[in-house]
């Protein structure tokens, strides 16, 4: 049993050794993907192509939203009271 120990340890430091071996092959093929250049040779763009107004929140989309939740909750809160009845309506029933 202790030979499979120490040759299980062996094996341990065999692969955590060759794991951190160094490659230069893939510095070699590593790739800039950013590309500076200087604000002058930027292309001009118009104004108005740079950024769109963002539309006004909807104040009625919001409020219907929360009367939808507080609705899900209400029926959530219906749904639990109802199975706390019928479990409890089961536990009374005299057995046959």
């Amino acid at each position: 049993m202790k030979n499979y120990a120490s040759l299980a340890f062996a094996a341990a430091v065999a692969l955590g050794l060759s794991a951190c071996g160094k490659s230069d092959d893939a510095s070699e093929a590593a790739v800039e993907d950013t590309v500076e250049m200087p604000a002058d040779e930027l292309p001009v763009m118009e104004p108005s192509a740079a950024a769109a107004p963002l539309p006004a929140p909807d104040a009625s989309a919001a409020a219907d939203a929360e009367a939808n939740a507080a609705r899900d909750a209400a029926n959530n809160a219906a749904a639990v009271a109802a199975a706390a009845q019928a479990a409890a309506g089961e536990g009374d029933a005299p057995a046959e």
